[in-house]
């Protein structure tokens, strides 16, 4: 009887201990929803496909990534890269490269890319707005603007990588 009480006893001391485990794990999950949801996705006015030009390509490129939340220490410059007619589409390509110059080092010893696909559709009418795609270098995802978020992390990964790896190359 005096086991049984024990037991009891020890039961619902570990029962007490979980359902309040349940309960921070709960709280801080609705903590991270919060936060993740409090996030505004920021987007720009995109052109329209009738009214697109290579150089409002790239001036809208430039006004959309200074949404971005990136330390002003980055530097960066847009390259018009190619033309591509699809049979649907006509697709124009952009590269904007990343790097950090200092003092120390004006040149930068790696950088980081991030490409641009700026989309005509040849069968939604003219006045539709231009698709937008991005990727970041070494990495297959396709992001679209006001769809995910940018993460300055992205870049540096990026950077990290190529510096170690020509720290373990000996010429």
């Amino acid at each position: 009887m005096e086991v049984d009480i024990a037991l009891n006893k020890q039961a619902s001391t570990i029962i007490d201990i979980a359902l309040e485990n349940a309960q921070n794990y709960l709280l801080d999950l609705n903590e991270l929803k919060t936060e993740s949801c409090s996030y505004e996705m920021k987007n720009i006015e995109w052109t329209t496909c009738k009214d697109f030009t290579i150089e409002l390509g790239q001036k809208q490129i430039e006004e959309y990534i200074s949404t971005w939340e990136c330390h002003r220490s980055w530097l960066h410059c847009i390259d018009f890269l190619q033309e591509k007619e699809l049979e649907f589409s006509r697709q124009y390509h952009y590269r904007v490269r990343w790097s950090i110059p200092t003092r120390r080092k004006p040149i930068p010893r790696a950088t980081a890319c991030v490409y641009f696909i700026i989309e005509l559709s040849k069968v939604k009418p003219p006045s539709f707005p231009v698709e937008v795609y991005y990727l970041v270098e070494s990495n297959q995802l396709i992001h679209r603007p006001g769809q995910s978020r940018f993460r300055e992390k992205w870049l540096k990964d990026i950077i990290q990588s190529k510096i170690l790896l020509q720290e373990s190359v000996n010429f």
